[in-house]
């Protein structure tokens, strides 16, 4: 998993970010913050401008947790190294993935710090929304999402990605994500914008400038 550049914060992010730090604590006396989304949907550079705009808070990503062999079968693994620690007031001591040498990587801590993001594929899966403060999704076509990934990862890669459309498909199919959003976020040639309440699909939102290129996802 590549290291990002540091993003500077986007004073447009404000009004989201307050939003999320005036929640109630959902997992002991974490804010624990869901973006969900297609693979290639843009969630990491998003989730990182969010972060910077809560202060920098941490955040976890689900590439870290899964496997090749586990690509959504890590719940358990999450419950019992971070979910259950944090909602106990406790520190999280977990191993993120290593998926060029195939095994998991040094132990790393969480801190139960008032605002968590957890970015993914799968965040808002069934066994982890009654532990969301809230859950957001990055409102990117399949499609183009898929297509982003499948160039940014190179031919190289085109088995691994034949493999995970299947699962992404299949995961999808019995546990969706996006009818339970309570907020969609949209990119567009400016940046992003978000409308709160994915059944009710509202039709204005809020603009969100990005200025640093297209999200990596």
């Amino acid at each position: 998993m590549e290291t990002q550049p540091s993003l500077s914060p986007l004073p447009s992010l404000r009004p989201l970010a307050r939003e999320i730090a005036a929640l109630p604590p959902s997992l002991g006396p974490v804010r624990l913050v869901g973006i969900d989304g297609h693979a290639g949907s843009g969630k990491t550079t998003f989730a990182r401008a969010l972060a910077e705009e809560l202060g920098g808070v941490p955040v976890l990503r689900l590439d870290d947790v899964a496997t090749h062999e586990e690509l959504f079968d890590w719940v358990e693994r999450l419950r019992a190294q971070v979910l259950e620690p944090l909602a106990a007031g406790r520190a999280a001591h977990w191993a993120p993935y290593d998926w060029v040498e195939r095994r998991f990587g040094p132990e790393r801590v969480l801190e139960p710090g008032p605002v968590l993001l957890v970015e993914g594929v799968g965040a808002g899966r069934r066994a982890l929304r009654p532990h969301l403060a809230r859950l957001l999704w990055m409102e990117t076509p399949r499609a183009k999402s898929w297509g982003r990934g499948r160039d940014r990862d190179g031919r190289e890669l085109s088995d691994f990605w034949d493999g995970w459309e299947r699962a992404e498909l299949a995961h999808f199919s019995d546990d969706p994500s996006r009818p339970f959003a309570d907020t969609l976020v949209r990119q567009s040639s400016t940046g992003y914008e978000w409308t709160s309440g994915a059944a009710g699909a509202a039709e204005t939102g809020v603009v969100v400038t990005e200025g640093d290129g297209v999200p990596q996802a």
